[in-house]
């Protein structure tokens, strides 16, 4: 009996560290070439219904600019805790945003989606600049955006 229990146990905690593992994924958002500030970027998940879920990185410094990134600021609620540590420097015209970080599993082909919002200074906002599912058969392929993303890419 006591072999029993420790092979549940074991097993269980097996099972329970399965799911919650992480993986490092690197983001990748490459602008477009505009004549302008720099670009206030939020890359962010939605579940399939296009829900905000989790902040994922905001790239711009000045939070007075966040609202901006309107999907992402109605989704976040723009609560500091939700962008705290998760910020950086704006990007600039023609220029590459590079992020990696530990997501959970759970994330990966389960219905969730990536989103980046954009927003440049005296120029237009863009909602949903990027949408792609958050798949494994999409890693390595590059997206277009609809505004100031000429590509955007995740890896694992």
């Amino acid at each position: 009996m006591k072999h029993f229990a420790m092979i549940l146990c074991l097993l269980s905690s097996t099972l329970l560290s399965a799911q919650t593992n992480a993986r490092e994924v690197t983001f990748t958002t490459e602008l477009k070439s505009y004549g302008g500030d720099g670009a206030y970027l939020a890359l962010y998940l939605t579940n399939a219904e296009g829900q905000y879920q989790k902040t994922l990185w905001v790239a711009g410094q000045k939070s007075k600019y966040y609202k901006h990134l309107s999907g992402w600021a109605r989704g976040s609620g723009l609560k500091t805790s939700e962008y705290d540590g998760l910020s950086g420097a704006s990007v600039t015209s023609g220029k590459t945003l590079k992020v990696t970080l530990d997501l959970a599993d759970t994330y990966i082909d389960s219905g969730f989606q990536l989103r980046v919002d954009s927003a440049v200074e005296d120029m237009r906002d863009n909602r949903n600049d990027v949408v792609v599912p958050f798949t494994s058969e999409g890693i390595d392929t590059p997206t277009s955006g609809r505004g100031y993303v000429k590509a955007f890419t995740y890896s694992f």
